[in-house]
């Protein structure tokens, strides 16, 4: 079995890109520190809006889905779950409040790592929920003429606890360090986690789960606001795509892994720009609906739906921001078009704006 030892990260002489990327996160960081302070409606509704985006991109990079309708009520616990896809839903939801409420409680470690995967299938009634894989798992992709080919093999089941062992030893040492960014590290490690494949399934789910965690560790809260998975589902091709480019020659230990770095820090870096986007919209008590929908409308480039301007504009309110996009479409800004679900907005070109 491979080695790990990110405490070697401290002598890699990284490039411009990744540096650029940890310094712009850090001066995003510096600035939001106090936007709950600032706004706390307002940041309170971010939080419930990013724990339904969380949850439902997560499961969906999985193929877990049920109706948007649905998804809401069962994050907001008003409904209980009626399928399987629904109660794994449900273990997201209750691992993600977990770590939202408890983060500063839970070590990186193994057993804390299994406690939480129990908790990820508890309600799916999984029985190897809790417990690291008793089958070999692969890394498989269907392509095109529905040949199934094997991208790659992870660690085998008997060494899988030492390696998670191994990897949560490691971080807790090397951060201790304070010899590598903790951006860098937490990447590595998810990457390194993602290579093991731990369990029998929930294994891109934990993943996501456990860089929200050592983000949020790290003093980085912006998966608080503005949901971490749903930019990764966003950006799915780019995220598997690093994923192979960092896992080549993984268990040589001649593998870069500065793709999946590189993937990761962009991935984190679109999560604060857009919550500065979001509080520079709330603008402030003397801020109208109007003027932070207006606002939204002048930002966008293509077509939006409502949706999406009540949740950047979630300090309005439902009614007001849809009052303003009917005012918006009365005036000529956007034109309106679809009906029912399918209705979206787009910026007028003749407006001026």
């Amino acid at each position: 079995m491979r080695t790990f030892d990110y405490e070697k990260l401290a002598a890699f002489h990284w490039d411009n890109e990744v540096l650029r990327s940890v310094a712009r996160i850090h001066e995003c960081k510096g600035r939001q520190t106090a936007f709950a302070e600032r706004h706390p409606k307002e940041a309170s509704r971010l939080v419930e809006i990013a724990k339904i985006q969380s949850t439902e991109s997560s499961n969906r990079l999985e193929g877990i889905v049920t109706t948007s309708a649905r998804l809401r009520q069962l994050v907001q616990q008003k409904t209980a779950p009626r399928s399987r896809s629904e109660r794994e839903i449900v273990g997201y939801r209750d691992v993600l409040n977990t770590i939202h409420e408890s983060h500063e409680y839970i070590l990186v470690k193994p057993s804390y790592i299994l406690q939480l995967h129990r908790d990820l299938m508890k309600p799916a009634g999984l029985s190897y929920g809790g417990h690291f894989k008793n089958v070999q798992n692969y890394i498989s992709e269907t392509q095109a003429d529905g040949t199934v080919v094997t991208r790659f093999t992870p660690v085998a089941p008997y060494e899988t606890d030492s390696a998670i062992e191994a990897i949560c030893a490691s971080y807790g040492r090397t951060l201790a360090m304070e010899a590598i960014d903790p951006l860098i590290l937490i990447s590595v490690f998810v990457c390194d986690f993602l290579c093991i494949h731990p369990f029998n399934d929930g294994n891109g789910r934990m993943s996501r789960l456990l860089t929200l965690l050592m983000l949020y560790q790290n003093g980085y809260d912006v998966g608080k606001y503005i949901s971490l998975e749903a930019q990764i589902a966003k950006t799915k091709d780019e995220y598997y795509d690093a994923l192979q480019a960092a896992s080549g020659g993984w268990h040589e230990m001649r593998n870069d892994v500065l793709p999946f770095i590189r993937y990761m820090l962009q991935v984190i870096l679109a999560c604060y720009m857009e919550l500065e986007a979001r509080a520079e919209l709330i603008g402030g008590a003397e801020s109208t609906a109007y003027d932070a929908v207006r606002a939204y409308v002048q930002s966008k480039i293509g077509r939006f739906r409502g949706s999406d301007v009540i949740e950047a504009c979630s300090s309005a309110g439902r009614s007001a921001v849809l009052a303003s996009l009917k005012k918006l479409t009365e005036e000529g800004v956007i034109r309106k078009d679809g009906v029912g679900r399918a209705t979206f907005y787009v910026r007028n070109s003749s407006s001026g704006e």
